[in-house]
This record gives C-alpha cells, structure tokens and sequence, in this order.
C-alpha cells in the first residue's frame, strides 16, 4: 500500500482544552525536552552521480527510517491552500463527509486514543481522507466541490506525485541491490493509494494531547508535505522523540510496515508522532 499525508496548522480558536482530548498523564508528550534533529537526512535528488542518491536514501532507510527530499520536480503549489480552504468551511458544510466507517472511500473523521475499557480520548486534529488514484468519475463526483478548485487541483498533483512515488521505490529497489521495479511489482498492480490531510487547530493546552497518536505507517511508503515553520511531526531515534524540522519546498519520506518486511528489517517502519502548538508557528 502507498500512502501520502499532507500536513498543515492554521485557524481555531479555543481557551481551554475540552476534557475530551486531554490524554492520561503517561501518554502526554514532553514538549520542554524534545531536541531538535539537525541530522535528518536531506537529499537533493539533482546530485550526480546517481548511485549517490540511492546510497544516502538506503543509509536513511536504514539508520532514521525517513528522510526529506528537494529538487524533487515541479510540484502543484496550490494543494496545501486548496486543502486549508476545506478545514476552514463551515462545520454544517463539512458534515457530509463525516464517517466513522472506514470502508468509506472520502471520509472527514477525527483518531482517538483508548483511555480505560470504554473511554475514548479524541486527538487535537481533523483527518480527511479518500483516494488519489485512479481519480476516475466513480471518485472524483464523491470529492468536495467547494473549494471550487478541489477536485481539478487534486486530480493534477495525483499525476504528479504518482510519478515521484514510482521514483522512490526505484531508488529504494536499487538501494536494496534489487531489480528496479522489483517493489513496485511486490506491492502489485493495483496497490491502494491515500491521500490523508491532517489539520491541526492551534491548542490551548499542547502539552496535554497530540494532533496523532504515536503510530507506524502501515502502509510502504508515506510522503508527508509539512506546513512550512510549523513543526508538528516527530519522530523516534536512538530511543528519543525529536522534532522533523520542515525544510522548505521538501518532502519526509517515511518507510511504512510493508518496506520494512519487503526489506527482511533493513530498512525501519519508524514510531512517530504530531504535536500541537499554540499558534500556527
């Protein structure tokens, strides 16, 4: 399975943090001792010869489990403001795509965290989800009409980031001294592609929830576009939390559960975790 997230924090409003998403004092994150990583790999992928870009993304996978690229194409600029103009429509007007059922193919939901046999502790975040490819009529007349330019902007960036994801699993093949669409035909010819926003309001309380709940992607590989000087996203290295730092124009490629059993464990499905913060920055 491919994934791809899109990462943002803007707009809202709160004084005080409703109980509801206030997590027990063991899962609560520790927001005064999380270091910064200034070692996240960041990889140009204009650099020649390109036996070295398939060297630094291996050691990445390897070693953090994620790493950021750059000059990685031409990219739709407009999705980030196309998806901030969906979170900011009026909450009548997003209910209808309102859905606890995952076998729902677009749904607007909320993640939570068990606290207890019957109480649930919702996270400090709206998740929107539905397919990106193939964006045929089945899918496209299910996407939101309102941002009026949604659906044309999301079907444009589909082409484009189904090019970049096949080039990651070339580089990642070959890193692994494999054929080069060796884990493109693994995952099949009609692997499930995802596209996940997840919003993140400013909080009152950041120390007391989190936009997500520590996971590990479940899927290959999860490309992640950060809001730029928003640093939500943490991960785990060497037993500790450290915060993503956003570089700009990038992507944090993370490597999901099935890479990492494609790879016998030599690459690593990483912990990793969103934040929250008081204001956008």
């Amino acid at each position: 399975m491919a994934a791809q997230t899109f990462h943002f924090a803007n707009g809202g409003s709160h004084l005080s943090l409703p109980p509801g998403h206030i997590l027990p004092q063991d899962k609560r994150p520790n927001l005064t001792h999380t270091p910064l990583l200034s070692s996240i790999p960041v990889i140009d992928f204009t650099e020649q010869p390109s036996a070295l870009v398939v060297d630094k993304i291996s050691k990445a996978c390897e070693e953090y489990g994620f790493f950021q690229i750059i000059n990685h194409g031409e990219l739709c600029d407009g999705m980030l403001a196309v998806l901030a103009a969906f979170f900011e429509l009026p909450p009548q007007e997003k209910a209808a795509f309102l859905a606890t059922d995952r076998t729902r193919q677009v749904r607007l939901f909320n993640y939570y965290v068990k606290s207890g046999e019957e109480n649930k502790v919702s996270m400090w975040s709206e998740s929107f989800d539905h397919p990106w490819h193939p964006l045929d009529d089945n899918i496209l007349h299910l996407l939101p009409q309102n941002p009026p330019k949604y659906r044309e902007v999301i079907a444009e960036y589909a082409k484009e980031i189904g090019v970049l994801m096949k080039r990651l699993l070339v580089l990642i093949s070959q890193g692994l001294g494999l054929q080069t669409d060796c884990l493109e035909k693994k995952l099949g010819e009609t692997p499930t592609r995802h596209a996940q926003a997840n919003y993140y309001p400013p909080c009152p309380d950041p120390e007391l929830t989190l936009g997500l709940n520590v996971h590990t992607d479940m899927s290959a590989l999860t490309i992640v576009r950060q809001s730029e000087g928003v640093t939500e996203l943490q991960v785990i290295k060497d037993g500790h939390w450290v915060v993503v730092e956003p570089v700009p124009d990038a992507f944090v490629i993370n490597v999901g559960d099935q890479i990492q059993v494609l790879s016998n464990g030599r690459y690593k499905s990483v912990h990793h975790r969103a934040v929250t913060n008081k204001t956008r920055k």
